[in-house]
């Protein structure tokens, strides 16, 4: 994850992307195997109790959608989020590869680079409206 993006956000906007850069790190990458740059987080651990584990881990991974709504981000980008960790609760649920799965694939993770690259697209828009409105006030 990219810690410095060039978002101008306020506060508390910033604490709520930190939080989810925090759940995502947890659920995603918190572990690394010795001798290797291979990272797991929490995720693939839960999914080893039958069926609880699954739920409660796109429980969790719920909470950075629930973020992301509140950041304001686009329905077409919260549906994409929605599909990842569908996809990675139906895949996770497979005996024995399910939690092999959820090592690999980061769902969480790439939903906070989703919602980063939501929030660098808006502030880009912002910034062309803003020299827009401008350019205008100065051609008046």
């Amino acid at each position: 994850m990219d810690d410095d993006i060039d978002i101008a956000l306020d506060a508390a906007d910033e604490a709520a992307l930190d939080r989810m850069r925090t759940v995502a790190y947890l659920l995603d990458e918190g572990f690394r195997v010795p001798g290797t740059d291979f990272r797991f987080g929490i995720d693939p651990l839960l999914g080893v109790l039958p069926g609880a584990g699954d739920v409660a881990a796109a429980g969790l991974s719920l909470y950075i959608v629930v973020e992301a709504a509140n950041l304001g981000v686009s329905y077409s980008t919260i549906v994409r989020m929605l599909l990842n960790i569908g996809a990675d609760a139906v895949a996770g649920a497979v005996p024995v590869v399910g939690p092999v799965f959820d090592a690999f694939i980061k769902a969480n993770v790439r939903n906070v680079e989703l919602v980063e690259r939501h929030l660098e697209r808006e502030a880009a828009r912002r910034e062309r409206d803003d020299a827009e409105a401008i350019r205008i006030e100065i051609t008046e």
